[in-house]
C-alpha cells in the first residue's frame, strides 16, 4: 500500500500505541505524528500520499468537531478514523461531520486495527453522483439528511451565512459548518454553492 498515515493525538503513551496498530495492518506506511491541530493540518497538506488520519477530538487547538473539518480541508480525499474518549455522542456527530468512524479510546489493540483497516477501505473511490441516474442518487442522498441537515441546507438555498443560519437555528456557527460539511459529503460535492446548485438543477424540494 505504502503512502503514509498521520497519527493527531496530543498523548505520546497513545500516539506510540497507535502507530503499533498502523504497523501491523501497513507495516509498509510511513507514520506522522501531531500533539496539536495546527501541527496536524500543516502535515496533512504536505503529507506525500496520505493515506489516514487518526485524530484525537481533544487536542490543543481543536474545538467540537471543528478539528474534522479543518483536516477534511486540507485533504478532503483522506478519510480520517476519530480516536477518542468524547464520549457515545460524539460517534454520530463525527461521522456526521465527515469522519470515516469513531472509535473510543479505551478499544482493545485488535479493536483500533480493525477500525483502521475499515477506514482505509473507505478510501476507497466512490462512483461519481452524475454517472447515472443523478436524480435518484440525490433524492437518496437528501433522504439522509437529519433534521438539522434539512434545515442547514433550505437556509443555504435562501442564501443565508452562516452566521445568519445559526442564529436562525439557535445553534453556533462551528455547529453550522459541521452540518454543511456532511451535506456536502453525503452530496458528493465540495463546496455549499455546488450542494445548492444540484439540488436546485434536478428541481428537488426540500419542503415536501
Amino acid at each position: 500500500m505504502g503512502g503514509s498515515i498521520l497519527i493527531a493525538d496530543d498523548h505520546p503513551l497513545f500516539r506510540q500505541a497507535l502507530r503499533l496498530a498502523v504497523g501491523r495492518v501497513v507495516p509498509d506506511a510511513a507514520i506522522l505524528e501531531a500533539g496539536s491541530l495546527a501541527a496536524a493540518a500543516t502535515m496533512a497538506a504536505s503529507a506525500p500520499q496520505l493515506k489516514l488520519i487518526l485524530l484525537d477530538l481533544k487536542m490543543p487547538g481543536a474545538t467540537g468537531y471543528s478539528s474534522i473539518e479543518l483536516l477534511r480541508d486540507e485533504c478532503p480525499d483522506v478519510p480520517i478514523l476519530v480516536i477518542s474518549s468524547a464520549g457515545p455522542a460524539a460517534a454520530q456527530e463525527a461521522t456526521e461531520a465527515g469522519a470515516a468512524g469513531y472509535l473510543d479510546k479505551g478499544s482493545d489493540l485488535g479493536a483500533i486495527e480493525a477500525a483502521i483497516a475499515r477506514a482505509l477501505d473507505h478510501a476507497a473511490p466512490r462512483p461519481p453522483m452524475g454517472d447515472a441516474q443523478p436524480l435518484e442518487r440525490v433524492r437518496e442522498a437528501v433522504a439522509s439528511f437529519t433534521p438539522t441537515q434539512l434545515k442547514v441546507l433550505l437556509a443555504v438555498l435562501d442564501g443565508q451565512l452562516n452566521k445568519q443560519i445559526a442564529h436562525r437555528l439557535g445553534i453556533s456557527e462551528a455547529t453550522v459548518k459541521v452540518h454543511m460539511t456532511a451535506i456536502m459529503r453525503k452530496l458528493d460535492v465540495r463546496t455549499r454553492t455546488q450542494a445548492a446548485l444540484v439540488v436546485r438543477s434536478l428541481g428537488i424540494d426540500l419542503r415536501d
